[in-house]
């Protein structure tokens, strides 16, 4: 089998509570997705997406999402699908970092290797646990009143997890804090997820504030460093997301006895085959995970399902379900939200039928 055609489409999603705010100021009313399909020359097609979270947030764009793959796709022509970890291999000489544009195309290669095996991506990546697996919900900066109100409408919709995006003002921060705590019911979880957002001393002063909450905090601030002094500073649960961006900071994070739990975005690690390993080896660690990515529709939330569904149920903290969050649908048989929970299909391959209309025309083609 061999690659004949790898086309680019860019699609916008809405959002339906209209905008997305968190640490800084920084907020998305739409978010630029790019679609990737990857065709070969014996009728079998995969899909992949990407879809940062705006130019701010990690070093990564729509825009050079798809200048990269125009880049990068004239390597992989001729390239057999089904060999992933040799093809990662030319991607990486072809293309030195830029992780998030070679992700898109890993995902479409495991959607063919599963169409190929007759078999669902989950059971290709170490296989299914359990009936379904949780959700969590990301609860958008706002006034700490209208965070705890949107905290008790989102758990009436099923979710028992909520990641309270903080990281502003510290005082107002300390509100939201406290205020959604008190509608914490028993099963609940609380993560106030910083994104960075905080000075050192301003984080210092969050965490004995809310030292008597039960709150796991999430990547206070910047740097790797900075968020160590601060986990040194609480007994708080405490959970890494933008500094654990390859293996080897994983390692040295494990090492420093820095997080009780890692947040592995797929896009950030380059893909499906790379999160796998960083997962794979949070499983030998005894590391808890929450599972998900930048952003993205329905073809992103498959993909997430995939990789959380063949995660053992003990260490699977949570994942995400971006496609409920958005008002387009780019694809049929993505999976849906279930009483916050969701499942991986069955269906080979990622179980996912694009929607061509939607998509439109190809912004970048290379055959």
């Amino acid at each position: 089998m061999k690659i004949t055609r790898i086309a680019a489409y860019q699609v916008d999603l809405p959002l339906h509570e209209g905008s997305y705010k968190w640490s800084g100021g920084k907020s998305v009313d739409v978010f630029d997705s790019t679609i990737v399909r990857v065709e070969t020359d014996e009728g079998v097609v995969g899909h992949g997406e990407v879809c940062p979270l705006g130019p701010f947030y990690l070093p990564a764009f729509g825009g050079g999402a798809r200048a990269g793959i125009a880049e990068l796709a004239p390597h992989l022509i001729g390239e057999d699908p089904t060999q992933i970890g040799k093809l990662n291999r030319l991607m990486d000489a072809a293309l030195k970092g830029h992780p998030y544009v070679k992700s898109p195309i890993d995902i479409a290669c495991w959607d063919i290797l599963g169409q190929v095996t007759g078999q669902p991506v989950c059971n290709l990546l170490g296989g299914r646990y359990g009936d379904d697996f949780v959700l969590y919900r990301a609860i958008s900066q706002q006034a700490p009143e209208t965070m705890a109100d949107n905290v008790a409408g989102y758990r009436a919709e099923g979710y028992r997890r909520f990641q309270l995006k903080v990281g502003g003002d510290p005082d107002t921060d300390i509100e939201r804090i406290h205020a959604v705590a008190e509608k914490m019911q028993p099963g609940d979880k609380l993560i106030a997820d910083a994104n960075t957002g905080w000075l050192m001393h301003e984080a210092a002063r969050v965490v004995r504030a809310v030292r008597d909450v039960d709150v796991y905090i999430e990547q206070p601030c910047l740097s790797y460093e900075e968020c160590l002094s601060i986990r040194d500073r609480t007994d708080h649960p405490f959970v890494l997301d933008e500094s654990i961006d390859s293996i080897d900071m994983l390692l040295r994070g494990h090492a420093d006895r820095a997080m009780d739990v890692v947040n592995i975005k797929i896009s950030k690690l380059g893909g499906l085959t790379k999160a796998r390993q960083a997962r794979d080896l949070c499983v030998s660690l005894g590391i808890a995970m929450t599972l998900e990515d930048s952003w993205g529709g329905d073809i992103t939330t498959a993909a997430i399902a995939h990789l959380a569904h063949s995660t053992p149920t003990e260490l699977l903290f949570t994942a995400t379900d971006f496609n409920s969050y958005v008002t387009v649908s780019t694809a049929a048989g993505a999976p849906q939200r279930e009483n916050g929970r969701m499942k991986a299909s069955t269906e080979s391959g990622l179980g996912i039928r694009p929607r061509m209309d939607v998509l439109g025309e190809a912004l970048v083609d290379v055959k």
